[in-house]
């Protein structure tokens, strides 16, 4: 795998002039923070040799290259999913690509269920843990260049970032929760007994992507920043037939109030 990482950032390194501090994933329905990124380079995956590519409708399947809030960031609009089809290795290779190309600091947004009954349809929850449903990105040899065998997991979500991050929100008048993360595989979307489940075990909101990202990225000592945007809710009353196309819609519309929280974070960083 290394070499496979080590290949795919010569060729990026290869077309880009950019070196990026930060990088973003965007979750579905919300890759429209790329419209504020200034002096855009830009690669399709499909260009980028070893990189996945994005089969899912809201993940358009470019990286991007610029300037947003003050830093150089490289922007993934479009991220990969163990139910596509892809294994871990795949599914959190870009976040490795990302580590060598530069980044010093890594955010990840998605959009997911609330199951905590304080939370709304189209609220914003900083993540602060998270617990997994997924198999481990981790599990087969350790690469020690990479990061250690057993990393600890105590800290996944840098509190000074969520702290920032709350502290902007908060100046912005931007209603913000703060929870924790259910990672499963999905595609199905939750019965009302797994929300249930979901809300017994310690979680507040619940996806398909997200934690094998984090991981990796604690693996290898990146400092990793995570918002959600609740797009439906998994509350005993409040659930209804959830479909991709309203996921979509949801996000689109939370959207510009997550893109000015993490816009006046980088400038504050």
């Amino acid at each position: 795998m290394l070499e496979k990482v080590k290949e795919t950032v010569a060729f990026i390194n290869s077309k880009i002039t950019i070196q990026p501090e930060v990088g973003i994933i965007l979750g579905t329905g919300l890759g429209g923070l790329v419209r504020d990124i200034q002096n855009q380079q830009v690669l399709d995956y499909t260009e980028i040799p070893n990189f996945p590519v994005s089969t899912v409708e809201g993940h358009k399947g470019h990286l991007i290259f610029g300037e947003l809030g003050g830093k150089n960031v490289v922007a993934m609009q479009g991220r990969f999913h163990y139910y596509e089809g892809y294994d871990m290795q795949q599914v959190t290779f870009p976040v490795r690509v990302l580590k060598f190309l530069g980044i010093k600091n890594l955010f990840v947004s998605n959009a997911s269920g609330g199951v905590n009954p304080n939370f709304e349809i189209g609220d914003l929850m900083i993540i602060n843990d998270h617990i997994n449903l997924l198999p481990n990105p981790l599990i087969g040899p350790n690469i020690s260049e990479l990061g250690p065998r057993f990393p600890d997991m105590s800290q996944a979500y840098d509190p000074k970032l969520i702290a920032l991050a709350y502290n902007v929100a908060k100046s912005q008048g931007v209603k913000t929760q703060i929870g924790c993360y259910v990672g499963t595989s999905g595609p199905t979307f939750e019965t009302p007994k797994e929300y249930q489940y979901f809300r017994i075990i310690g979680g507040d909101t619940v996806g398909m992507s997200t934690v094998p990202e984090v991981i990796v990225a604690r693996h290898m000592g990146i400092p990793v920043f995570a918002i959600s945007i609740i797009t439906d809710l998994g509350v005993p009353g409040k659930i209804v037939e959830v479909t991709h196309e309203e996921v979509q819609r949801i996000g689109q519309q939370a959207e510009q109030k997550m893109t000015k929280i993490i816009g006046e974070m980088l400038r504050q960083m």
